[in-house]
């Protein structure tokens, strides 16, 4: 099964001087898994990998990541708010305090009624600057605003609708856009991702090209002087192929690649090329629907057998140590898994036995459809993976197994759909990777609160005990109360799966050696400022 590479009908080489005539010396060229450039006014699509190029290094929110270290988990720091606290009188309201002094990349300041602007923009549906398409991706990862005002010049309160100690990681998300770039656009968004729009981060948008490359210039006026990037310029091109972005890299058409073949890892570690990994927040899944009509994992003897067919080392193997085998949303390693009942591990003869006792045998096989992209942001090699997994089932546990394959911006699409949407075309399950970063992404993708349009839970899984643990969780006054409560709202995830868990992504990357001053961090998002090229 194949997928056709889409690039417009330009070759490789006829791209890259499309995109780029002149290489300056402190250029450095990455290509991404992406099939097209991210969108360009401020709430990029394409999932992560957007955030990731095109949403972090050009507009930040009131909290940024932390990305500076590889040995830990990303954590949260200032970012245009200087600091934030839950109003002691209403624990659903939190203040935020911005930052002064701070100018977009027009020269225009970032002030307490930039920031309204931008709420408006994405939760306000009747304001002028209301922005469908990055609001789609804004109110979706932030499920729970309710509300916000300005307090005054430099203070702003944000409401959400229920009590939620986790909300600065979904803060994390609003991505701030300077309002003079509309009003530049005449007030038309379609215009502004050309213009280019104006962020605060610490590079800015350059040349713009869709479906061909992007380009991000140094911003030298950076607010924190300490990150001014080192680079002069990074391009990025979108190559949805594997074998094309290995290709681009051992031509020297490119300096780094996202998501190598697994199976070149040791020719280009021969090469001289650095394969860069690390451990981080992501699980590679098949998502049940659990709400629809013909659905057949509404039997969670269905969704636990499944999870005990999976060969995942014989896949790890296949990937070349490039992922590590899940069992769980989070890593067994993670302090906050729990002691669930059920350790997924392959035994076959365990998962035909559940499937059996829900009424799938030899003679009345499971059967379903599960949809998948051909690349995108998070889904590492989803063709030859999901290949693997089809064959593993059937010969393990005698399910069938078959793929709607389509584009990766479709499957985001799909899975903010309700069951048995037309676009899923009769799939019963899904595999966007996730994020398994913090308890904000946990409360969108499981709570029942969160079923689409509110959220990623598109399976439609609502589970008691998970809801009991995820409400002592959000109200949770002190760390050990809330890492007790984490750790029972995990365990019913592995109890009662909603989600077939195949494998956590090691984040590969390749590059040349030239490239210097990278920090791999464990998060799906990276910090170029530190990024040195001779």
């Amino acid at each position: 099964m194949r997928h056709p590479h889409r690039t417009a009908g330009l070759g490789l080489a006829a791209l890259l001087a499309a995109a780029s005539p002149a290489i300056a010396e402190t250029t450095l060229r990455i290509a991404m898994t992406a099939a097209d450039v991210p969108t360009t006014t401020g709430m990029p699509n394409n999932g992560f990998e957007g955030m990731r190029f095109l949403g972090y290094p050009i507009f930040e929110g009131l909290v940024l990541w932390d990305l500076s270290r590889a040995d830990r988990p990303a954590v949260l720091r200032p970012g245009l708010a200087e600091r934030w606290e839950q109003d002691p009188a209403d624990p659903k309201t939190w203040i935020f305090h911005l930052r002064q002094g701070v100018t977009f990349h027009d020269g225009t300041p970032l002030t307490a009624d930039a920031v309204i602007w931008n709420l408006d923009r994405f939760f306000k549906p009747d304001s002028p600057q209301f922005e469908p398409a990055g609001a789609g991706i804004t109110r979706a990862r932030n499920p729970i605003l309710a509300g916000y005002r300005k307090l005054d010049e430099a203070t702003v309160a944000i409401s959400t609708s229920r009590v939620a100690s986790y909300f600065p990681y979904m803060a994390v998300y609003i991505l701030m856009a300077s309002p003079q770039s509309w009003e530049k656009a005449g007030r038309d968004w379609a215009k502004v991702s050309t213009l280019p729009a104006a962020g605060t981060g610490p590079f800015k948008l350059g040349k713009f090209s869709p479906r061909v490359s992007v380009e991000l210039l140094k911003n030298p006026a950076y607010w924190d002087q300490a990150r001014v990037p080192k680079l002069d310029r990074v391009l990025l091109l979108p190559m949805p192929e594997a074998n094309t972005r290995l290709a681009a890299l051992r031509s020297g058409q490119v300096d780094w690649i996202e998501v190598p073949p697994p199976d070149a890892i040791p020719s280009l570690k021969q090469a001289g090329f650095n394969i860069v990994t690390n451990s981080y927040p992501h699980v590679w899944p098949w998502i049940f629907q659990l709400g629809g009509a013909a659905t057949p994992f509404k039997d969670v003897r269905v969704r636990q057998g499944l999870n005990y067919c999976v060969d995942r080392k014989g896949l790890v193997e296949m990937l070349n140590g490039t992922a590590e085998p899940s069992v769980g949303w989070l890593k067994p390693s993670d302090p906050n898994f729990g002691k669930p009942e059920n350790r997924y591990g392959f035994d076959p003869a365990k998962g035909k036995a559940l499937l059996a006792a829900a009424g799938y045998t030899p003679q009345k096989p499971l059967a379903f459809k599960v949809m998948i992209s051909a690349s995108g942001s998070g889904q590492m090699l989803p063709l030859p993976m999901n290949e693997y997994m089809q064959q593993n089932l059937k010969e393990a546990c005698g399910v069938d197994v078959t793929f709607e394959v389509t584009e990766w911006n479709t499957l985001l699409t799909a899975v903010r759909q309700g069951p048995d949407a037309p676009i899923l075309n009769g799939a019963t399950a899904t595999n966007p990777s996730s994020p398994s970063s913090d308890a904000g992404v946990m409360a969108r993708y499981f709570l029942q609160a969160f079923v689409p349009p509110n959220g990623f839970n598109w399976g439609q899984w609502t589970d008691p005990g998970f809801e009991g643990a995820f409400a002592a969780l959000e109200t949770a006054r002190d760390e050990a109360g809330f890492n007790t409560a984490y750790a029972k709202a995990h365990e019913r995830l592995v109890d009662d799966p909603p989600w077939l868990y195949i494998v956590h992504d090691l984040n590969p990357r390749a590059m040349s050696r030239k490239v210097k001053g990278f920090t791999s961090a464990q998060s799906w998002f990276q910090d170029l400022v530190p990024v040195e090229m001779p």
